[in-house]
């Protein structure tokens, strides 16, 4: 075994001192990019299921690596035209391979999570909204968003439901197909940052009077729907 060999194999199965520092930014700017990947995925038409083809994970990677480099001038620069597998043969003796493999495959899980969950709170919204539709095509109601089981009395002065839901709308021209078309707004308004599923609540004003709130305790959006 040659100086080089015996160096290299000091360093096989070491963790690189800068993995788990550049794991966690890398995960949170992932996080962070959730709007970006999926814009992404809208504008690719696909549906992730079974599609290994990552969206973000290189750029993401790139970015907090070149953010990395800048404040420790002794890491190598990677991603120069011939993708980040330049890194590999240079730097082998850290087991470099290995970590940026790790890294990219919890990237890659972390993302595909991420459009999963877009997907299931899609199917959630086209769900409810075609239940809304079905309601008033039936009936010319609209099916409560609080219990999901009664249908609402929409009319001139109150919105309600036997659940307990009661809005007063005396004066505010509120029909079935407002409340709908506000209903859809607030859901998709939502849904452009966030994808866990909403919740509708009746709240109170500071002069007693209530209100039809949707709100996510994920992401904290809160909002009046009527």
């Amino acid at each position: 075994m040659d100086a080089l060999q015996r160096h290299r194999s000091l360093y096989k199965g070491t963790t690189p001192p800068w993995k788990e520092t550049y794991r966690k930014r890398c995960v949170e700017r992932l996080k962070n990019s959730r709007s970006r990947l999926l814009e992404k995925f809208r504008q690719t038409g696909e549906d992730s299921g079974g599609s290994t083809r990552s969206l973000l994970v290189q750029e993401v990677m790139e970015e907090e690596w070149s953010a990395l480099q800048s404040s420790n001038q002794s890491l190598p620069s990677l991603w120069n035209g011939n993708g980040i597998r330049d890194v590999y043969a240079a730097q082998q003796e850290y087991d470099q391979l290995s970590a940026f493999e790790e890294i990219q495959q919890e990237l890659m899980a972390q993302e595909l999570l991420i459009l999963e969950e877009y997907n299931s709170s899609m199917r959630y919204e086209e769900q409810y909204l075609n239940s809304v539709l079905e309601g008033m095509e039936a009936s010319g109601q609209i099916i409560c968003p609080v219990c999901h089981a009664n249908n609402l009395t929409v009319n001139s002065h109150l919105t309600s439901c036997p659940c307990g839901l009661y809005v007063n709308t005396l004066g505010r021209n509120v029909t079935a197909e407002v409340l709908q078309n506000l209903l859809e707004q607030r859901m998709t308004e939502h849904m452009e940052d966030c994808l866990h599923n909403p919740t509708f609540s009746m709240a109170f004003n500071t002069d007693g009077s209530p209100n039809l709130m949707i709100s996510c305790k994920v992401c904290d959006y809160l909002s009046v729907v009527l």
